[in-house]
């Protein structure tokens, strides 16, 4: 059981605590929660919490799966994560960032101070997120993937002028791509494996494996070579 004596925890008696779980000060459980052993919640994180959506939005309502967070995962200082979210075994989601329902992070994935990881997005494992970075809903990032500070993805070409029955779409962000700081991805683009955007890119269309773009809007100037694959560097 973690430390139920941490100043200013508010514990749902509905939430269920592993082993050697611990507590900063101000942390707020919502009901349900699941923490497993040795997970560390930092100052006034806030963990379940539901979401507010509003009229027009177009995520998914209904009940929510409780929050799952496995064991030896980290929260840090002022993190939210939402009700219906899974943190992998021993991921780390950083001071200030917010993961929405639904969201999922592998285990040994990191999230940056600051970012944003919206609803039903799908994260794999020992993904790298860095700083103040905007995951759209409905992006999928496959294992080992690199995002730079700052980098942005969207999902809607409208910009809301689109019927309610229209999908949106996230980015797809293949195994072991690398997405520069400050680079922007436009909605529904696919990243392909071992791809390069330069910091800074615009990318408008899908990006092929292996091929390093830049500028605006984004174009292929070469390939990832051979001694820069993530094989040659794990």
């Amino acid at each position: 059981m973690g430390d139920a004596a941490a100043p200013g925890l508010v514990l749902s008696p509905t939430a269920s605590v592993g082993e050697g779980v611990t507590f900063g000060a101000h942390v707020v459980v919502h009901d349900g929660v699941v923490l497993g052993d040795g997970v560390v919640v930092q100052d006034a994180a806030i963990l379940g919490k539901p979401p507010t959506l509003a009229a027009r939005s177009t995520a998914p309502r209904g009940e929510l799966e409780p929050l799952v967070i496995e064991a030896g995962a980290t929260i840090c200082a002022q993190a939210i994560v939402f009700a219906g979210a899974h943190v992998g075994e021993g991921a780390i989601v950083g001071d200030q960032a917010c993961l929405r329902e639904r969201a999922r992070l592998g285990a040994g994935t990191v999230v940056g101070r600051g970012s944003m990881v919206d609803n039903d997005v799908r994260i794999g494992e020992r993904v790298r997120v860095q700083s103040h970075v905007y995951l759209t809903a409905y992006s999928v990032v496959e294992d080992d993937v690199f995002v730079g500070p700052c980098a942005m993805t969207t999902n809607d070409h409208t910009m809301a002028r689109h019927l309610p029955e229209e999908p949106l779409a996230g980015a797809v962000l293949r195994r072991a791509c690398r997405i520069g700081g400050g680079a922007v991805l436009t909605p529904g683009v696919e990243v392909g494996e071992e791809a390069f955007v330069a910091a800074g890119a615009v990318v408008t269309n899908d990006v092929a494996a292996r091929a390093v773009v830049m500028g605006v809007p984004a174009r292929q100037v070469r390939q990832v070579p051979d001694e820069d694959l993530l094989a040659q560097w794990s």
